[in-house]
């Protein structure tokens, strides 16, 4: 694929001179960055001297999230983020996401969705990484072709890109064109063109004479009929095996799933791995309960709220008559929690998909603020059995951005409505 278009200089370009930005940081990912050179070639040819642009790599905590702090370090008026993306909301600067556009075979993607929709009994929701989202109208069009004359009952309901710009201070476009303004391409539109040429692919909006519920998760945004459950359905994910689908797992642990690796262009349904996952979590939360002493582990400095999470991990752990300790000290490893003995249990505060850490080499568990919920909350003392069966179903979510939680998983902790972090 043309390098300029992978990278989406002609947009960046657009980006930068239409909000008057001179000084912009060029955000990377360790796989990327042997692209970093030429990618700000590309865009100093095009902005000229007038804009000042800064390489940043090796970030102190997930390449997916923002790094607000190295772009400070320059007083950079904006971030333009390469590659695989969490979408967490920033705190204070504006950001463009450039999630690129990985190779995918469409018709062999399109076939094998339709073999889903022909062997499953259920609706299906297609997922997929970022990376593919460039891929996603091209799809939607073979499987109109392929579905004309299905005579199937079930129906495809594709996910569409939250959105590839994020400004926490606020925009010249509003929320809605902001949410469907991905690539140009308006999602409005597209439900038009494929609701009714063939009633078996829906896009992500919904009639608007009838009520939806909405879903986010990874900066995808798909609407459900109310009175559907997520389990109802089949999700088909595009991509690889990576935090993102992880997160999609655990969170939806109870849907039938099945992913469709792009690179060896096969179908895979045993995801027995993730599952464990979740089992183990359940083993943390229980070892927390006997926990004196707390280390709040800070995860990220830029992601919007993680300074009201912390706060509330204090108040919390104190009401449950423990003590706690504040640690910022960028990606935790087994050498760096081995300074602090005396903390029985370690609460990460970060974005959902650098949340889950493997912690079977650390001296003591980490987990994530919707286990200490779990863990520590007065209710969850006093009816331990209940409140487990009740909110433990392995939800994974941000703690910074809104989404529809069913009544069932909401924290009647005092704690504002966190998006559950298992």
């Amino acid at each position: 694929m043309d390098f300029e278009a992978n990278y989406e200089i002609s947009r960046t370009v657009d980006f930068i001179r239409t909000r008057n930005f001179t000084k912009v940081a060029l955000q990377f990912p360790d796989e990327l960055l042997k692209d970093s050179t030429r990618v700000a070639k590309a865009l100093r040819s095009e902005l000229g001297k007038g804009v000042r642009l800064y390489v940043m790599a090796d970030t102190a905590y997930g390449s997916c999230c923002v790094d607000e702090i190295g772009a400070s370090h320059v007083d950079a008026d904006c971030v333009v983020h390469y590659g695989h993306a969490c979408m967490s909301p920033t705190s204070t600067l504006p950001a463009l996401f450039v999630f690129g556009k990985a190779s995918i075979d469409v018709n062999a993607c399109a076939e094998s969705l339709r073999h889903c929709l022909s062997t499953a009994s259920k609706h299906i929701v297609v997922l997929y990484g970022l990376e593919y989202a460039h891929a996603l109208e091209n799809l939607k069009t073979v499987m109109a072709e392929l579905l004309q004359f299905s005579v199937s009952n079930s129906s495809v309901h594709f996910a569409e890109v939250a959105c590839s710009s994020i400004n926490p201070s606020g925009d010249k476009m509003t929320e809605k064109e902001q949410l469907y303004s991905h690539n140009g391409v308006s999602d409005i539109e597209e439900v038009h063109k494929y609701a009714n040429g063939n009633s078996s692919l829906i896009s992500v909006d919904c009639n608007k004479l009838e009520p939806c519920t909405k879903y986010s998760l990874g900066g995808l945004i798909w609407n459900m009929p109310v009175g559907h459950k997520m389990e109802d359905y089949l999700l088909f994910w595009i991509g690889s095996e990576n935090p993102a689908f992880t997160n999609v797992v655990l969170t939806f642990n109870n849907c039938e799933i099945v992913r469709y690796d792009a690179e060896q262009s096969n179908l895979l349904k045993d995801f027995a791995y993730q599952r464990r996952i979740l089992k183990r979590r359940y083993y943390l939360v229980e070892k927390a309960k006997d926990a004196n002493i707390v280390g709040i582990l800070v995860g990220t400095l830029g992601v919007a709220g993680y300074l009201r999470i912390i706060q509330q991990m204090k108040e919390l752990i104190e009401r449950a008559g423990k003590k706690s300790y504040t640690l910022v000290m960028g990606r935790p490893n087994s050498a760096k929690l081995a300074n602090f003995p005396e903390c029985d249990v370690f609460v990460y505060v970060s974005c959902a998909q650098t949340a889950l850490l493997d912690s079977k080499e650390f001296l003591a568990p980490v987990i994530t603020p919707f286990e200490a919920v779990l863990a520590f909350s007065r209710l969850q003392r006093e009816h331990p059995h209940a409140i487990i069966q009740v909110l433990w179903d392995g939800t994974v979510l941000d703690f910074s951005v809104e989404q529809h939680t069913p009544p069932s998983r909401h924290v009647s902790s005092g704690l504002e409505s966190l998006r559950l972090c298992t």
